[in-house]
């Protein structure tokens, strides 16, 4: 499926009634969501994608999150907890910040930022259950809640990849989530590109020259053992480790991605294991794999059962904004949104008239 959303083939085309529908639905989905939606007391960033899959949303949120909690802001975090079965009510990260309680991603992000986090499908119920028990949060963040309207949002950001749009056809005829114009009303277009990868052709009304249009790239800036908990500079873990032969795992949605980022820095890799987004490395092939340090992702390395193997090391990589001023530019947007903030009503509630955001048309 994956190749026949690429291009415009034949199978794609004929899938397009089932598109049609689609979009129809969810269009109608989406309204309705967004007539009922509750608008928390603090301004709310929202951080999702158009095209299915992993894009690179989870270090873009934990990029934000520390850049706020820079500037002042004391951020929280609600997501999904995809993979983890969260019951009625919301889950707080205050119980345990543990992969199955809170899923991978709400787990590494957590780890990574110290931010209270939430996790809940309903949105809506996890920013209140968490502005609830952390009434210092003064800013929401919403990982991968684009469609998810019942929650209402301040600002928009938008994460893409190389694959951009693909063929520019909703579901099941294409990789699209919402229709390729949705990209032109985010706040912030962010296109996340592998190393030696190019832009991706842009939609109308988003011109790659844009101010709020930015490319972003990972690059390694740690490697931690994860048996020792001993953290080496990546240049001193290349002086170090770098002449051994290494292999590299990665469960997450384009582990390509990971291998050229480490392979642009000459690491050699002698082997790769390719691992479906949000599994676990399997054990037995951990033990195939050769000799020699084994290189993985944090989101790895917190569904990685304790005692570890000695040859894993999780690299930790730093994003590079092409217009890193961009920060600075959501630090003052989020305080224009906070002034004459009131407190809402609990979630189901009408919801405060007058959000833009909220009425899609």
């Amino acid at each position: 499926m994956l190749a026949a959303w690429s291009r415009r083939g034949g199978l794609s085309t004929l899938l397009l009634p089932l598109s049609w529908l689609y979009g129809r639905l969810s269009a109608r989905r989406l309204r309705a969501q967004a007539r009922g939606a509750w608008k928390a007391s603090v301004p709310v960033v929202i951080i999702g994608n158009i095209l299915v899959g992993g894009t690179g949303k989870t270090p873009v949120t934990i990029a934000i999150c520390q850049a706020l909690k820079a500037r002042g802001w004391r951020p929280g975090i609600v997501s999904r907890g995809y993979g983890v079965a969260i019951g009625p009510q919301a889950r707080l990260s205050d119980g345990g910040g543990d992969a199955s309680r809170l899923g991978d991603e709400p787990a590494l992000i957590h780890a990574a930022t110290g931010a209270p986090l939430a996790v809940h499908p309903r949105r809506a119920l996890a920013a209140a259950a968490l502005l609830a028990s952390h009434p210092e949060v003064d800013v929401l963040i919403a990982d991968d809640g684009l469609q998810h309207t019942a929650l209402a949002r301040d600002l928009e950001i938008i994460v893409q990849d190389g694959r951009g749009i693909g063929n520019g056809r909703l579901l099941p005829a294409g990789p699209l989530r919402e229709p390729p114009a949705r990209l032109a009303q985010a706040d912030w277009l962010l296109t996340h590109l592998a190393h030696g990868e190019t832009s991706p052709t842009l939609p109308p009304g988003c011109a790659p020259d844009a101010p709020r249009t930015i490319v972003m790239r990972l690059q390694p800036e740690s490697a931690t053992h994860l048996a020792s908990g001993r953290t080496l500079p990546w240049a001193d873990w290349r002086a170090e480790q770098g002449a051994a032969s290494c292999s590299a795992a990665a469960g997450i949605g384009r582990p390509e991605r990971f291998f050229a980022m480490l392979r642009a820095t000459g690491v050699v890799l002698s082997q790769t294991l390719r691992i479906p987004d949000h599994q676990a490395i399997p054990a037995d092939a951990l033990r195939a794999l050769p000799p020699g340090p084994v290189l993985i992702t944090p989101k790895d390395a917190v569904k990685c059962v304790r005692p570890h193997d000695p040859r894993l090391w999780v690299v930790r990589a730093t994003p590079v904004f092409s217009k890193p001023g961009w920060l600075d530019d959501l630090d003052r947007a989020l305080r224009a949104a906070a002034s004459g903030r009131t407190a809402p009503p609990p979630p189901g509630h009408p919801p405060v008239p007058g959000n833009r955001r909220n009425q899609p048309a």
